[in-house]
């Protein structure tokens, strides 16, 4: 099981930018793929963003696309999500997610139920 602490959320105005990050410990050094969801009230939990184990391949939700950057730092046991012009529809509690060892480094999984560890989350409203 991995353990994953969740930062940097809070409260900025449109335009703006905030840096999510996510800590990992306890099963780390295997294959795992990583991801930032969101949820907002009232709506389902919705993939952000996520990176395969080595980094070599992201997804990117299209409502981000061209806004927001996943990376992570293996050494570091990190992953970050860059969000730079920000709307009022961000407007979420976002969480970090973690999937069990896969068989192929390079997927991303796009839907939550392939995620097995989940931090607390963090909020971010972004007002207008």
């Amino acid at each position: 099981q991995v353990h994953l602490t969740e930062s940097g959320g809070g409260l900025v105005q449109a335009g703006g930018s905030l840096r999510l990050s996510c800590a990992a410990s306890g099963r780390t050094g295997s294959s795992f793929a990583m991801a930032w969801f969101r949820q907002a009230p009232g709506k389902e939990r919705e993939l952000v963003a996520g990176i395969s184990w080595r980094g070599g391949t992201t997804e990117l939700a299209d409502s981000v696309k061209g806004r927001f950057t996943i990376s992570r730092d293996n050494a570091k046991n990190t992953v970050n999500l860059q969000m730079n012009s920000l709307k009022p529809e961000d407007t979420a509690v976002y969480y970090c997610a973690a999937t069990r060892p896969l068989r192929l480094d390079t997927i991303v999984p796009l839907i939550p139920s392939f995620y097995d560890d989940w931090g607390q989350g963090t909020q971010v409203t972004v007002s207008s």
